[in-house]
């Protein structure tokens, strides 16, 4: 079962400041009330020997609930980790080996999330628009099939085109996109492919020429045509469809860091910005 983080995350920032929030309109001004009322009923009840230790308690206030504390303490940090996650930069790992050879498995990526327009947490609408996705940008989106799993691929498709897969050849509007032979490096045949302004390397399997996913397709308004870059290995827009806008989660743009497993050390040898 996947866990939904930014749900978990937008119940947790409005639930800690709802909390504080009634906590100071409502609830501290009767505490504070009462504590007073209870303090001037022992001042005069005469306690002389108290007295002191009684005007220190008065000035300190009444103590606070532990679960008002919690939320004062806990709801500023996670406001501005929603912001953040949110509206500027988000990270993810990559699980698969899809997008072979520009990331790897155990990849920690960062997502530019304004970069495509701002976007409500969790419902994913526009509220802002700032810029569309390009041909050749690695892009994070939710699996259109279950509208929660996030996945990345490079966008290859935009609205109006028309996309044509065939003998492991890539068509964009009946035209063959540019591919330059790099090198062969069994299993995979590796090659340099230009997507509009974007040179990335791909793979393609050694072997038989046909390959799987062959088809053609016409990319509605709205919506984009993905592709992983280890092209006979991808579960993309050939099996499922297009991605809808707004499924749309952001543009991937930086690895930090690289982290396979639990049983490996961490590594920044591929640390830098992402093709695309």
């Amino acid at each position: 079962m996947d866990i939904n983080f930014p749900l978990i995350l937008v119940v947790l920032t409005f639930a800690t400041g709802l909390i504080w929030l009634a906590d100071r309109l409502f609830l501290r001004p009767r505490r504070e009330a009462a504590w007073q009322q209870s303090g001037a009923a022992a001042a005069s009840g005469g306690d002389a020997s108290g007295g002191k230790a009684g005007a220190e308690e008065e000035r300190a206030g009444p103590p606070e609930p532990y679960l008002v504390d919690l939320s004062r303490s806990f709801f500023p940090v996670l406001a501005i980790v929603l912001v953040l996650r949110s509206f500027l930069v988000e990270p993810f790992q990559i699980p698969s080996g899809s997008m072979l050879p520009t990331l790897e498995v155990g990849d920690f990526i960062l997502v530019n999330k304004y970069a495509y327009g701002l976007r409500l947490p969790v419902a994913g609408t526009k509220i802002l628009d700032i810029g569309d996705p390009e041909r050749g940008d690695i892009m994070v989106f939710r699996y259109p099939e279950d509208g929660t799993t996030n996945y990345i691929k490079r966008v290859v498709g935009l609205p109006g085109d028309r996309i044509g897969y065939r003998n492991k050849t890539l068509y964009i509007n009946g035209d063959e996109v540019p591919t330059r032979f790099v090198a062969n490096l069994p299993p995979f045949q590796m090659l340099e492919e230009q997507l509009g302004d974007v040179e990335h390397l791909i793979y393609r399997n050694l072997g038989s020429m046909r390959g799987a996913g062959e088809g053609e397709w016409i990319v509605p308004n709205g919506h984009y045509f993905m592709m992983g870059d280890n092209r006979d290995n991808s579960n993309d827009s050939r099996f499922w469809g297009m991605v809808p806008d707004e499924m749309v989660v952001g543009k991937a743009f930086l690895i930090w860091m690289q982290w396979p497993s639990l049983t490996s050390l961490p590594s920044f040898d591929r640390v830098g910005p992402i093709d695309g």
